[in-house]
């Protein structure tokens, strides 16, 4: 046969005719196995009797002088699985009907030396398996099913690849058996480290687990799982606060120093990526620690099942998830266990070694003296009330579906004729021909489940979400909380589907942030510690822990929880709000009142006070300043193209026509008190025209100003959306702020010029001076618009129109009272000094008082000191 010529190459060996010499020593009793025949052999490698010591490197020879340390409880129920899937296939109508199964049960003693030892035993058909001495004819030999581990599974997959035999393993996950370059015959029934390492994340971010802890074993498989992992959680939004290895060979005070570190964490989610004994050793380590509140994520539960037989573990292990692959369940198997019994398998020579560890008893054996007080087996012990140490686990059954994968990868190469001439029902092949049938094989197994193989030869499973709990009657265990579908799945996201009424813990570096806050990150931490800000005014955030919040549309604000944003309102001043219904009222009386004094004038008009300092002057003023007061009402109501291109025009033209009329009017009275002879110069300005003229020049400036205003860009309405958050303005825009502000500067300079003119005269004798009443009304004027400009410029939304209004009612207020007031009360309550006799009479006493003042300055002067 093939191997005949394979095994000198692989051990280096001669042919020889005997066993002799010095090696024959080496050669002990046949290694214990479980055999029954059939037309298509099937073997199995299965680290069911452990041996102490395994560093022997000749595979070729047993492992001589090894002493069994223990029976792998887990390792012999895989094994009876193989025999289970073995029996009922044999039984189908349906899968190889006219062909007979047969299996070799193998013991690799979980040792590299050990699985090739019987590897090779297998295929070469001798106990002893010597290189080129002899080959079995008997029946064809169609795959291996095995090892559990992957050192085992890499070793074995390296030589059976060489020459294309089939293996199909039931345990081994490392990464790098997926490689069909290096391991070309290799196939599995789970997925390996990696993608299992995958499904493991997307369950902490199917949990939104953002502050997670990674205790990985300090091996190939630990650095590349946890690699792995941090690449997929870190752009899903997910820290790890701190990275643990774990070293192959746990110490006392290794596990201390990973305990103490872990009590430092704040994070409450563990993702573990660890051996069985090393998950253990921490588990212990934490049971004499207050820790407690911590989530464990694994991607096995295996070795979480064994942990539960710990006393006290629960408290450690409440609430941890894990993960199994969704496997094929056996049928009928805790029954078939139960029914076992050395006496119906003689042929089983593992049995009796799994009974004497069961039921902790010692079969008598001949030549061999029982201790004193050892328990006896009698045969009449039971499976059948005998509790599994992990119940929890073993519904999936790990060999069972490797065997079914091989029967119909059997079953579909016989019916594709793939025989080379021979008969229809014969099993002579060639084992790459099962190999390629094997790769496309796809089937459902008994109970349902779809089986496949991907293009690396990994089976595409999907898987069980297992989480620890306590039962009501108080017993901890795992329970299957629901499932991550691969199938229904696209590249690294996998579907989640989970109970709806789970309870899953926290555990984040920061508390979430409500809607309408956004994340600021802390400075030098993790992106995921960071502190909760409120939105800024017309931003929102609708969701939690949004990065930024989202500007609102410019038709709307932002609510006052910043979670939502709402329809602004249209504002403007309006007549019939209180604010406006007062201006206008206002604005109509002072215009009311300024057009009653001016009709009080024209009734007084012959009167000294009235004719004093230009009657004409007086009117123009009193009208303009009727205009001032009225044209405030076109501040108010809904700003159109009409109402904008008045308002601020209206307003420059009648305030410099009052403003000029002032200055006319203290002109005139210092002119006056300065003519000196008839017909002189000064004399011709103190006509009523001259005085006209200064009104009609200052006013045609400012016309000029205006009309170059509205010529280059003229004022319009306009939406303001930024001076209130809650409402949009309507108002108007003041188009070119250049020329409106030479505008209001050319106002200003005019009234700045009438206060100094008026305050240099305010002291002229005279009866009916006016000069103080210039001086006081002016230096109201200026007041009240010194004030307005920082009012005008910090006011926002209709408070501008409103300060505007004011300033415009107060200044004509000013000017009305401080003038004309003084005047009304004497026409109006005191008549008799309203004539020219009392005028000379006063005017005569005012020279006196003058003449005396000037002759005691002059008596000080001369007076000897």
């Amino acid at each position: 046969m093939w191997l005949c010529t394979l095994l000198p190459v692989l051990f280096g060996c001669h042919s020889v005719s005997a066993v002799s010499g010095p090696r024959a020593w080496l050669l002990p009793r046949h290694s214990p196995r479980f055999d029954r025949p059939g037309d298509v052999m099937v073997g199995g490698s299965f680290s069911i009797i452990h041996f102490s010591d395994g560093t022997l490197s000749d595979f070729s020879a047993p492992p001589a002088g090894l002493q069994a340390s223990s029976v792998s409880m887990w390792g012999y129920r895989v094994a009876q699985s193989f025999v289970f899937a073995i029996e009922e296939i044999n039984r189908s109508a349906h899968l190889l009907p006219n062909l007979t199964l047969g299996f070799s049960i193998r013991n690799s003693g979980d040792s590299v030396h050990g699985a090739l030892h019987e590897m090779v035993g297998f295929l070469t058909g001798q106990e002893e398996p010597i290189p080129n001495y002899t080959c079995q004819h008997g029946s064809p030999q169609a795959a291996l099913v095995g090892d559990t581990r992957s050192l085992l599974s890499v070793s074995m997959a390296r030589l059976l690849g060489l020459y294309k035999f089939p293996q199909v393993s039931h345990g081994s996950s490392l990464p790098s058996l997926s490689d069909k370059i290096q391991f070309p015959s290799f196939l599995r029934t789970l997925t390996s480290d990696l993608t299992s390492s995958r499904a493991v994340t997307q369950l902490i971010i199917h949990f939104q687990w953002s502050w997670v802890i990674i205790l990985a074993h300090d091996d190939d498989f630990g650095q590349e799982a946890s690699s792995l992992a941090t690449q997929v959680l870190s752009p899903a939004g997910v820290c790890i606060e701190s990275h643990l290895h774990v070293p192959s060979h746990q110490s006392l005070e290794k596990t201390e120093e990973i305990v103490q570190r872990m009590q430092k964490c704040t994070a409450k989610v563990v993702l573990a990526f660890l051996s069985n004994s090393n998950f253990q050793l921490i588990l212990y380590g934490l049971l004499g620690v207050p820790v407690s509140g911590q989530v464990w994520v694994s991607k096995d539960t295996l070795h979480m099942a064994l942990a539960l037989t710990i006393p006290g573990i629960s408290r450690v292990l409440q609430g941890t998830f894990g993960l199994l692959p969704h496997g094929s369940r056996a049928i009928g198997f805790p029954e078939f266990l139960a029914r076992l019994h050395p006496s119906q398998t003689p042929e089983d020579m593992f049995i009796k070694k799994f009974w004497e560890f069961t039921f902790d008893c010692t079969w008598p054996h001949q030549n061999i003296t029982v201790t004193e007080g050892a328990q006896l087996c009698s045969g009449n012990e039971s499976l059948k009330n005998k509790q599994h140490p992990f119940p929890e686990v073993s519904k999936i059954d790990a060999a069972y579906t490797a065997v079914y994968c091989i029967a119909h990868a059997l079953h579909d190469m016989i019916a594709c004729g793939h025989q080379d001439e021979k008969g229809a029902d014969s099993p002579d092949f060639q084992p790459w021909q099962l190999l390629h049938a094997l790769r496309k094989v796809h089937f459902k197994t008994p109970d349902g489940i779809e089986i496949m193989f991907d293009a690396n030869g990994d089976l595409v499973s999907n898987f069980d979400i297992l989480q620890g709990q306590k039962t009501p009657e108080g017993v901890f265990q795992l329970v299957l909380i629901g499932m991550i579908d691969f199938q229904a799945s696209s590249s690294n996201k996998r579907m989640v589907h989970l109970k709806e009424d789970l309870q899953v813990p926290t555990s984040a570096c920061s508390e979430s942030c409500l809607p309408g806050f956004r994340q600021v990150a802390r400075l030098g931490a993790p992106n995921c510690c960071f502190d909760c800000s409120p939105c800024p005014e017309g931003h929102f955030a609708d969701q939690r822990d949004m990065k930024r919040c989202l500007l609102c549309p410019k038709e709307q604000y932002s609510s006052r929880t910043r979670d939502r944003c709402l329809p602004r309102t249209e504002i403007f001043l309006a007549f019939e709000e209180p604010l406006g219904f007062t201006l206008a009222l206002v604005a109509l009386f002072l215009s009311g009142l300024a057009v009653l004094v001016l009709g009080v004038f024209l009734k007084h008009r012959e009167t000294p006070v009235v004719r004093a300092n230009n009657r004409t002057l007086s009117y123009l003023l009193l009208t303009s300043l009727s205009l001032c007061a009225l044209c405030a009402l076109l501040f108010l109501g809904r700003p159109t193209v009409t109402t904008c291109l008045l308002r601020q025009t209206t307003f420059a033209v009648v305030f410099t026509v009052a403003v000029s009329s002032v200055l006319a009017k203290t002109l005139t009275v210092v002119l006056a008190f300065r003519v000196t002879r008839p017909g002189g110069r000064i004399q011709v300005c103190l006509n009523p025209g001259a005085s006209t003229s200064v009104v009609f020049i200052a006013s045609s400036i400012q016309v000029v100003l205006c009309g170059v205003w509205l010529a280059i860009s003229p004022p319009f309405p306009d939406r303001d959306m930024v001076s209130e958050p809650q409402h949009i303005v309507i108002q108007c825009h003041e188009g070119s702020g250049a020329t409106f502000f030479c505008m209001l500067g050319y106002l200003g300079f005019l009234a700045g010029g009438t206060f100094s003119v008026a305050f240099l005269a305010r002291g002229l004798p005279d009866v009916f001076n006016e000069t103080k009443f210039l001086t006081f009304s002016m230096l109201l004027f200026c007041s009240v618009w010194m004030a307005f400009l920082p009012l005008y410029h910090s006011a926002r939304g209709k408070s501008t129109v409103a300060v505007e209004i004011f300033s415009i009612l107060a200044s004509t207020a000013g000017l009305l009272g401080g003038i004309f007031i003084p005047k009304c009360y004497i026409i109006l309550m005191k008549p008799e000094k309203n004539t020219f006799a009392w005028l000379r009479q006063s005017h005569q006493a005012q020279q006196d008082r003058q003449r005396e003042m000037l002759q005691r300055r002059c008596h000080r002067r001369h007076t000897p000191k």
